[in-house]
C-alpha cells in the first residue's frame, strides 16, 4: 500500500495513503490503469475533449476506482484486526453470526416467568430491532469522517466524546466484553465437555472422573491452539463453524423440548410478589436477560476494518449486507428458543437454561446420541467464539508492543501473548468463581456499548439537525439505554445484597 510522508516530516506518526486499495494492489502507481483514466476511458474516443479535460476525467475515474485519501497509522498493518484487508460480505456474515449468537440464547426462556407471554415477546422484539438499529449506526460511522476509518470501538468513542472521555467510557466495557466473555466461555465450554463425557460414557464412567477444573484446562488448551491463527480474517472458517453450530444447537434445543411431553406441573403464571421492590427487580432481571442475549457490537467496527474500502465501493456496503443475513438467522434462533423453551418448561425452567432443562427433564426420554450431539455443538461454538472475542485483546497486546518497539511482533512474541492470555483467563475462572454473582452488575455497566453509546456517537459525529426526527430518536434511545444500564446495575447490586455472595477462592463448582 503506497504511503507518502506528509511534508517529509520524519516524526509524523500517520502518513497520507490510499488505505483501501483493492486486495492485491501494492501501490497506486503500480496499479492497472482504472476505467476512465489515460485516453478518456472506455466508450470515449481518444481524441474527445481537451488534454486538460481528459486529465481531470482520468483523475476522477481513478479516485472513484481506487479511493479517497485516508490518514493511516502504518503500524495498523502489523496488528491482528487490520493486518488483512481481504474481507467481504461472507466473512462479515460469518463473524457477525459467531459474535452475536452464543450460549446466552439458551437463557432467554428464563426472562419469561418475570414478564409473562405478552410482555416477554414484546420486550424481545423491541430489543432485537433496537440493537439492529445501533448496529447499523456503527456500520455507517466506520467511515463517517472523510479520510478516516475508525477500526476499533474505542477509536470511534474517542472521536465522538473526546480522547480522554471516550477512553474512560468505552475501554472498561469493551475489555470486559472481550475478556469476561472469554472467561465465561471457558466455564461454559469446560462444564459442557464434562456433561458430554458423562452422557457418552453413561454407567461406564469411572468412579473417579476428571474434575471440572481439569475439563477447564482441556478446553483452554484447545482454545489456545486455535488462537495461533494470525488475524481476524484468518479465523473466518472458525466463525463459520461457530455460527453454524450455534444455529444447530439452538434449533435442536427447542425442537427436542417442544417434541416431548411437558412436565405435569408446568405453569405460565407470571412470578409475582407482595413486595413491590422484589417485583420491580425481578422484572429488571428479566429485561436484563433479554438485553444480555444481544452481544457483538463491540466487535462490529473490528469486523468492518478487515474489508477493503474505496470511494466507489465503501466497506459499509458488504458489511451491512453480511450483517443483515447474520441477524436474520439470529432472529430465527432467538425467538423460537425463547417461546418454545417457555412453552415446554414454563416457570420450571432451571437456572442453567435450555441445555440444563433438556438434561434434567428428558435425559431418559431423548436418545443419548442427540443429547451428546447438542453438548458437542455447544463446545465447538464456545471454542470458535473464544477466538473472535479474544482477537481485540490480542490486538491490544500487540499494539502496546509495536508502539514501544516500532516493529511488528515476531511469531514467538505473538504466540506468547496468546498463550499467556488463554491461561490467564483460565486462572481467573478457577481463582474467582464468584464472578458469576457479579454478572448482573457488570452486565449493566456494559449495556451502553450496544444500546446507548452508538446513539450518542451518531449525534456527536453526524450532528443531525436539532429537533429533527433523527435527533429525537437517538437522544431518546441513548438516554433510555443509559437508564436501563443504571437500573440493571442497581438490580445486580440488589441481587448481591439480597442473596449474598460467598467469596470462595479456587473452589469452582
Amino acid at each position: 500500500m503506497a504511503m507518502a510522508a506528509e511534508g517529509g516530516a520524519a516524526s509524523e506518526p500517520e502518513l497520507v495513503s490510499i488505505p483501501a486499495t483493492p486486495h492485491g494492489l501494492s501501490t497506486p502507481e503500480g496499479a492497472a490503469t482504472p476505467t476512465g483514466a489515460g485516453g478518456g476511458g472506455g466508450g470515449r474516443s481518444k481524441g474527445s475533449g481537451t488534454p486538460g479535460r481528459r486529465v481531470v476525467e482520468g483523475l476522477r475515474g481513478y479516485l472513484e476506482d481506487v479511493g479517497h485519501l485516508t490518514r493511516l497509522d502504518p503500524r495498523d498493518a502489523w496488528l491482528p484486526v487490520t493486518e488483512s484487508r481481504g474481507g467481504n460480505a461472507r466473512y462479515a456474515a460469518f463473524h457477525s453470526l459467531n459474535a452475536a449468537l452464543g450460549f446466552q440464547a439458551l437463557l432467554l426462556p428464563l426472562a419469561f416467568p418475570g414478564l409473562g407471554w405478552s410482555w416477554g415477546i414484546i420486550s424481545l422484539t423491541i430489543a432485537y430491532f433496537w440493537q439492529l438499529y445501533t448496529l447499523w449506526i456503527l456500520v455507517k460511522l466506520h467511515e463517517a469522517v472523510p479520510g478516516r476509518r475508525y477500526n476499533r470501538y474505542v477509536e470511534l468513542a474517542q472521536a465522538a466524546f473526546g480522547e480522554k472521555l471516550g477512553m474512560w467510557l468505552a475501554l472498561f466495557p469493551t475489555i470486559y466484553l472481550s475478556a469476561g466473555t472469554a472467561t465465561a466461555l471457558i466455564l461454559v465450554g469446560g462444564e459442557t465437555m464434562k456433561l458430554f463425557f458423562q452422557i457418552v460414557c453413561g454407567p461406564l464412567c469411572s468412579p473417579n472422573p476428571i474434575t471440572t477444573v481439569e475439563w477447564y484446562l482441556v478446553f483452554t488448551s484447545l482454545a489456545v491452539i486455535l488462537s495461533q491463527l494470525p488475524n481476524l480474517n484468518s479465523i473466518a472458517g472458525l466463525s463459520l463453524i461457530g455460527g453454524a453450530t450455534a444455529i444447530m444447537y439452538c434449533t435442536m434445543s427447542w425442537v427436542l423440548s417442544v417434541s416431548q411431553p411437558r412436565p405435569p406441573t408446568v405453569s405460565y403464571d407470571p412470578v409475582t410478589s407482595n413486595s413491590f421492590g422484589i417485583s420491580l427487580f425481578s422484572t429488571l432481571n428479566a429485561l436484563g436477560i433479554i438485553a444480555f442475549a444481544f452481544r457483538g457490537h463491540n466487535l462490529a467496527l473490528e469486523i468492518q476494518a478487515t474489508m477493503p474500502s474505496t470511494f466507489k465501493h465503501p466497506a459499509h456496503v458488504p458489511m451491512w449486507r453480511g450483517a443483515k443475513v447474520a441477524y436474520l438467522l439470529i432472529a430465527m434462533c432467538l425467538f423460537p428458543v425463547a417461546v418454545g423453551g417457555y412453552w415446554a418448561y414454563g416457570n420450571m425452567m432451571p437456572p442453567g437454561g435450555m441445555l440444563a432443562a433438556l438434561y434434567a427433564f428428558h435425559s431418559h426420554d431423548i436418545p443419548r446420541g442427540l443429547l451428546a450431539t447438542t453438548c458437542l455443538l455447544v463446545v465447538l461454538n464456545c471454542l470458535s467464539s473464544f477466538q473472535i472475542y479474544s482477537m481485540p485483546v490480542f490486538d491490544s497486546f500487540e499494539a502496546y508492543y509495536t508502539g514501544r518497539t516500532n516493529r511488528p511482533c515476531s511469531a514467538w512474541v505473538r504466540s506468547g501473548f496468546r498463550v499467556f492470555y488463554g491461561f490467564l483467563s483460565l486462572f481467573i475462572s478457577v481463582a474467582l468463581p464468584f464472578l458469576s454473582s457479579l454478572a448482573g452488575l457488570l452486565g449493566g455497566l456494559t449495556l451502553p456499548v450496544t444500546f446507548a453509546y452508538p446513539c450518542f456517537m451518531w449525534i456527536r459525529v453526524k450532528k443531525p439537525e436539532r429537533f429533527s426526527f433523527s435527533w429525537y430518536l437517538n437522544w431518546g434511545l441513548g438516554l433510555l439505554g443509559t437508564a436501563f444500564s443504571l437500573a440493571f446495575s442497581l438490580g445486580g447490586v440488589w441481587s448481591i445484597v439480597n442473596n449474598g455472595m460467598k467469596l470462595k477462592f479456587f473452589k469452582p463448582n
